[in-house]
């Protein structure tokens, strides 16, 4: 039996899995006098459970920028004893929560975490989806919130070939916002292009975890080379420098949505938690 990293004695953590439509969210994380899915997640919390100097130790799978959708999200929080007893006789279920929620979040499950889970050290992969209408599509309103519209017509067949330039376990620095003192490496184990029945364009991402901008930045770079703005060496010259250059463009947020958070089993969460928090080295990627 082991505790997860951070939790306080005689503390119990709740796992939480959720969806939201990231439209008129400023984003995940709580900001002041802005309206984010953290920040209504803690005002729902606060009118259960009162005040909290800590936000609950609130932790998240993967932080979404504004605009960004979730299917498939998860967090955890952590409640004292005193906390708890402010429940009742209610339970605190998904039904309860959705009650208190905006219809632009819907809490799919809640329950107690399993012993050593942390929402997002013990990860072990993330999945990202991200929804493009081109030329070849007829136009659709419906999808102004949830895909990015390019006029041209992309060539997919192009845009697949660049995906096999990128996958694997390799320094994305080239893709990512840079923050001091974070690591660029990461593992990703699937990239695809897919024209889909209607003509819409899925590109399909999933790897062990992404660094601040690193999908919008991949779907960017192949847009260019299905637009053929970027040749496949412009875009294989990219990923080698691993350093974020003018060529690489972060593309809008509305046609990107977290798919889905894997983690392992319930004996493997701890370990996997601590595994995770370790910093790699460039010396770890395969060539």
């Amino acid at each position: 039996m082991s505790e997860p990293a951070g939790l306080a004695s005689g503390f119990s953590r709740f796992r939480v899995d959720f969806a939201y439509d990231g439209t008129d969210f400023n984003g995940w994380a709580k900001q002041p006098k802005l309206r984010t899915v953290q920040g209504v997640l803690l005002e729902v919390l606060e009118q259960i459970f009162g005040p909290t100097e800590n936000d609950f130790a609130m932790r998240i799978a993967g932080r979404t920028d504004a605009g960004v959708h979730a299917d498939h999200q998860v967090c955890h929080f952590d409640l004292s004893p005193e906390q708890q007893k402010r429940l009742g006789r209610t339970p605190l279920t998904a039904r309860r929560l959705n009650n208190l929620l905006p219809s632009d979040i819907a809490v799919h499950s809640i329950s107690v975490a399993a012993d050593g889970f942390d929402a997002r050290f013990s990860a072990i992969g993330r999945s990202y989806k991200y929804l493009i209408t081109d030329g070849a599509c007829k136009p659709n309103p419906k999808r102004a919130r949830y895909a990015l519209s390019v006029k041209k017509e992309l060539d997919v067949d192009l845009m697949q070939q660049g995906t096999q330039l990128l996958v694997g376990l390799r320094d994305f620095g080239a893709f990512c916002k840079p923050r001091e003192g974070a690591t660029t490496i990461r593992d990703l184990r699937t990239l695809s292009v897919t024209r889909l029945p209607d003509n819409a364009i899925e590109v399909f991402l999933e790897a062990d975890a992404f660094c601040h901008n690193m999908v919008r930045a991949i779907v960017g770079s192949l847009i260019a080379v299905g637009e053929k703005r970027h040749s496949l060496a412009d875009l294989k010259a990219m990923q080698e420098s691993a350093v974020r250059g003018a060529k690489v463009k972060v593309i809008d947020p509305r046609g990107l949505t977290l798919d889905a958070i894997s983690y392992p089993s319930d004996e493997k969460l701890g370990e996997q938690a601590q595994r995770a928090r370790r910093r790699r080295t460039a010396e770890e990627i395969s060539v």
